[in-house]
């Protein structure tokens, strides 16, 4: 395993859309160890393959549940709504609030080429998103409200509270 360098958002490989995985060989496999032991050096909940210079559709995730590693990842349904900060590995010194899913239901391959269905919600769902954003040469700066529009959503979202308690 080691380290790999993290592509920061100047970097033009991040723009790009990954490649389906055709084959899951000993690459693939060294690649899915690498990412994961740098996205946990680096301290990160997430890491996708263009992030270390690599066009395939791969992403590790730990949220502190443990290691989810995720080959050709697709989303198969999404639910409700989060609205909160983000940040990311590509872009350090940066964050900001982002909408995402409460809740995805997503599909993948894992390293031994066996396909599997996930259910995550909270942070997890809006790791996936992001995480998959990235394979589609998307950053979560491109989603990002403004200060202006987060202010308004989070005021809406307490008046819509309110309005729930008061039924």
């Amino acid at each position: 395993m080691a380290i790999r360098t993290i592509r920061t958002d100047e970097d033009p490989i991040l723009r790009k859309t990954s490649r389906v995985v055709e084959v899951i060989n000993d690459r693939i496999l060294t690649l899915l160890d690498d990412m994961a032991e740098t996205m946990h050096e680096a301290e990160g909940v997430g890491l996708a393959a263009p992030q270390v210079g690599v066009l395939k559709r791969i992403i590790v995730l730990d949220v502190g549940e443990g290691l989810i590693e995720m080959i050709n990842p697709e989303i198969l349904e999404i639910a409700g709504e989060q609205c909160g900060p983000e940040g990311c590995l590509s872009v350090p010194e940066q964050s900001g609030t982002v909408i995402r899913p409460q809740r995805v239901k997503v599909k993948a391959l894992n390293r031994h080429h066996e396909a599997f269905e996930l259910e995550a919600e909270d942070l997890l769902a809006r790791a996936i998103c992001h995480e998959i954003d990235h394979l589609n040469g998307i950053l979560f700066t491109d989603l990002m409200l403004s200060e202006e529009e987060a202010e308004a959503y989070e005021k809406a979202s307490a008046e819509e509270g309110s309005e729930e308690r008061s039924d």
